[in-house]
């Protein structure tokens, strides 16, 4: 069997964990692509949430091998908190590995991503200011360390000097700050880290590879979405590594035709965090009942999320560059209330109708949107759990959304729980 990839067709937040964790009691493994601790997955099982960064979806089923794979840049404090925060809760972590490929998020970056954005000022661009931005500038620039460099004494004190002569230099010239210790850097990464992460570290891309050799289910999650990719995200407002379908080959060692489905993961609304355009957003009463009622709030950094009807014209885009075998349609049940739903089929920029996504950003600022109302199903639907028994409302919203990004939608979630989802159609 190929490869699942779980990819996110919006501004992230869309429920990718979830789908994940729906897929992951048939999965060998299930590997993290890319990004850091910038975002999170948050999975609830009988009523107990469990708010996950860097960890992969699988690490709560006994026998999948979560593993962190080479595109992801780590946080060893954050993950060596998040492992025991899951093992209090009685998770067993035992099986997850890391790549030694994967970089290493330092003190530095975490103090260059603060100062940046601060001295950026109305310019920000709404960084997590985690370090994520930086370790991967530094991953590009060839002077980043990896997660193999804490199994070596002698490489990560010398690349901690390299990286160090520049960085100290930032900070003390740039800023104004005192300049890095490098003894207390080695002996919280080499002293403290080092010891309890060494058993984890493994060849990635090797045991990725055997597993699919065996004919093994491999499920691939990002973090972060399509429209905050690096390249094909509305830049500058975007990560700084790649959450498409694509970023999934890179960031994992599999290759092309070894990928067998890309599932599309989109809420039946639109949010985004941070600046950037948002052609749908909206403010108001019906902001607020989004807000509240879908809890958009981020996981790991509590900020109030913007919100915005659906977008069809970013979803029809979004399913051609990740090339998109199917839909998970997640948070219909935020949407109960509603007398009536606004769908975005299209955009007037200038009097002129567009029906694909604009390439030039100052085209897609002056974007409005062209809508299709359909009625609400003003009545909850938490409890359904046969695609049969769905209001019809809500089978014409789907079938909306199929003709316009032409594919199938399979699943749709009608709750937070686990078990809050109801498939529509085999695979």
């Amino acid at each position: 069997m190929g490869a699942i990839v779980v990819v996110g067709l919006q501004w992230g937040d869309e429920g990718k964990g979830k789908i994940t964790d729906l897929l992951a009691s048939h999965a060998a493994a299930v590997v993290r692509y890319q990004g850091g601790h910038n975002a999170g997955h948050t999975i609830v099982v009988g009523g107990a949430s469990f708010a996950l960064q860097l960890v992969p979806s699988g690490v709560l089923y006994p026998g999948v091998v979560p593993i962190i794979g080479n595109g992801v840049v780590v946080d060893p404090r954050v993950l060596i908190d998040e492992l025991s925060a899951l093992e209090a809760r009685g998770v067993d972590t035992s099986a997850l590995v890391v790549s030694g490929n994967a970089h290493l998020v330092m003190p530095y970056h975490h103090e260059l991503d603060r100062l940046t954005e601060r001295y950026l000022g109305k310019s920000q661009l709404g960084t997590t200011k985690r370090g994520i931005g930086p370790a991967y500038a530094d991953k590009a620039a060839r002077i980043g360390l990896r997660v193999q460099d804490l199994l070596d004494e002698k490489i990560f004190r010398a690349k901690l000097d390299v990286a160090l002569r520049e960085k100290n230099l930032v900070l003390a010239k740039g800023y104004n700050r005192l300049p890095i210790d490098p003894e207390r850097v080695v002996a919280d990464y080499l002293g403290t880290y080092a010891p309890l992460l060494a058993p984890r570290i493994v060849d990635s891309v090797r045991l990725i590879q055997r597993l699919w050799r065996e004919g093994r289910t491999i499920l691939l999650e990002g973090a972060q979405a399509t429209f905050l990719d690096l390249d094909h995200g509305t830049y500058p407002f975007v990560t700084s590594s790649n959450p498409t379908a694509g970023g999934a080959c890179s960031g994992s060692g599999l290759g092309p035709r070894q990928i067998g489905e890309v599932i599309g993961v989109a809420k039946a609304y639109t949010t985004r965090v941070g600046a950037g355009p948002f052609p749908t957003e909206l403010s108001g009463s019906i902001a607020e009942t989004l807000v509240s009622r879908g809890h958009e709030f981020g996981t790991n950094t509590g900020r109030r999320r913007r919100t915005g009807w659906l977008d069809l014209v970013m979803l029809r885009h979004a399913v051609e560059i990740n090339s998109v075998s199917e839909v998970a349609l997640t948070k219909l049940d935020v949407l109960d209330p509603l007398e009536e739903i606004r769908v975005c089929v299209a955009y007037d920029v200038d009097g002129e109708r567009l029906e694909e996504l604009p390439y030039h950003q100052s085209v897609l600022h002056r974007a409005r949107p062209i809508y299709e109302t359909l009625p609400g199903w003003r009545r909850s639907i938490a409890a359904i759990t046969r695609a049969g028994d769905l209001p019809g409302p809500v089978r014409r919203l789907v079938e909306l959304i199929e003709s316009r990004v032409e594919v199938p939608i399979r699943w749709v979630g009608v709750g937070p729980n686990r078990s809050q989802v109801v498939e529509l159609q085999g695979s």
